[in-house]
Formats: structure tokens, C-alpha cells, sequence
């Protein structure tokens, strides 16, 4: 029987008024690729930064492998490494050499030995084509091969749950498809994913199952075949549409 790697129960985030998340509820199973697709401000990336302890929230539970997320403390941070995330942003460190971004946090946070952590990340850098820049800084290297870094220095920390957040949408359309190899490549090995994304092409090669969010609550879920071909309801249809009108418009 698989186990549930997520669980997310009657979640709430407001910011003020404003109702960010409103009672969602979900859950993602040990090696699945979920796929988080909605309208802009719908609440996908705050979705992510929820579960990563990023944002606090209102009411509800996050558990991941059983343990809840705390709002704070020792516990939270503990908790945190089990959850890699990788922005829109690289966020890379200029000043740092590829290899020397990969070690800071393994090093830094987790204490483990250099000769294991290096070893680890140029095996890793390798898998996704980039043992060649490991010497490399940040300015020297593509937007897709510092995605592709971003990528190896989440893998690094050893994670449960990889989340990442609209990590093509700064790419050109050959450095999606760089990004993307390495995603499928992930979710062959059976690691646990969660991805916003509005790239309607990279949410269906790379998804178990669809999610599609509108004003903080989860409208429709289904695998992608059945969420692309044929949408539920009627919110999901107009989303898919405006994705083919706005293709049509470019030709």
C-alpha cells in the first residue's frame, strides 16, 4: 500500500481580508507528481510556500510523513529540510561557485561531512549534464542550467517532498524542454513532486495527476489525459481555452 508522503486538511491562509486558501484539502502519495495549475493569483505559490513553512497559516494541518508542520521553533526547521523547493528565481548565490551553492546548505544547516556532500553533488550535477560548470559562477551559466543547479541543490539536501515553483516561466522554450528532462528524469526515479506551473505542455508530460485551483479552493482534480481532454467543469474548460486562444493568437 503506498503511503501519503502529504496530507493537507481544511487548510485556511488569508493575508488581511483577503482569502488566499479557503478549506483546501489534499493528498499527495509517496512518488507522485502532482501538477498545480489555475488563473494567476489563484493561490498556487502560496500553496507551496504553506506547506514549505514559508507562509503561516489561519487554521488547518499540514503533515508530511505524519509529522505536522509547525508555525516555528526547531521543529519547523528540522521538518523544512525534508522538503526541498525550487523558485521561479534561482536564487543562487553570485559570489559562489556552482559546486560551492550545492555544499553551502548541506554543509552549513546539516553538518555532514564535505568528502559525502561532494561526492553526492557532482554525481548529481553529472545526471542533469553540468559536472562540466561545477567550477563556474552563476553569471556564467544559462537561465536552464541555473534552474538545472537550483534543482541539484534541492536534491542535495536529501528531501522527501520536492516543490517547485513555476520554474520555467523565465525560459525560453529550449530551456523548458532542459528543465523538463530533468523533471520526467526525477519522476522516474519515484520522487515525490509538487509543481506549479502554467506551462500547459510541461503540466501534462510530467503529471500523475492534475490539480486546478481557482480563489483558493480545488476545483477539479483529475489524471492529465482525462484534465486536458476533458475538463469537468465548466471554470477548467474556460482556463484550457483561453491557453489555446492565446497559442492561436502567436501563430
Amino acid at each position: 500500500m503506498t503511503e501519503i508522503a502529504l496530507s493537507i486538511e481544511h487548510l485556511h491562509k488569508s493575508y488581511g481580508d483577503s482569502t488566499i486558501l479557503n478549506d483546501l484539502n489534499l493528498q499527495v502519495k509517496e512518488g507522485e507528481v502532482v501538477v498545480v495549475v489555475g488563473p494567476s493569483g489563484c493561490g498556487k505559490s502560496t500553496l507551496l510556500r504553506c506547506i514549505n513553512g514559508l507562509e503561516p497559516i489561519q487554521s488547518g494541518e499540514i503533515q508530511v510523513n505524519g509529522q505536522t508542520i509547525q508555525q516555528s521553533g526547531k521543529d519547523l526547521l528540522l521538518l523544512r529540510q525534508k522538503i526541498g523547493m525550487v523558485f521561479q528565481h534561482y536564487a543562487l548565490f553570485p559570489h559562489l561557485t556552482v559546486l560551492e551553492n550545492i555544499l553551502l546548505a548541506p554543509l552549513k544547516v546539516q553538518k555532514r561531512s564535505r568528502p559525502e556532500v561532494e561526492k553526492e553533488a557532482r554525481a548529481l550535477l553529472e545526471r542533469v549534464g553540468l559536472l562540466d560548470k561545477a567550477d563556474r559562477y552563476p553569471h556564467q551559466l544559462s537561465g536552464g542550467q541555473k534552474q538545472r543547479v537550483a534543482i541539484v541543490r534541492a536534491l542535495c539536501m536529501q528531501p522527501e517532498i520536492l516543490l517547485f515553483d513555476e520554474v520555467t516561466a523565465a525560459l525560453d522554450p529550449e530551456m523548458v524542454r532542459e528543465v523538463l528532462e530533468v523533471l520526467i528524469d526525477l519522476a522516474d526515479q519515484g520522487k515525490t513532486m509538487i509543481v506549479v506551473t502554467h506551462e500547459m505542455a510541461f503540466a501534462r508530460a510530467v503529471a500523475d495527476r492534475v490539480i486546478f485551483i481557482e480563489a483558493g479552493v480545488i476545483r477539479e482534480e483529475n489524471t492529465p489525459e482525462a484534465f486536458f481532454e476533458s475538463p469537468k467543469t465548466e471554470r477548467a474548460k474556460q482556463f484550457l481555452q483561453s491557453f489555446t486562444y492565446h497559442r492561436h493568437r502567436k501563430k
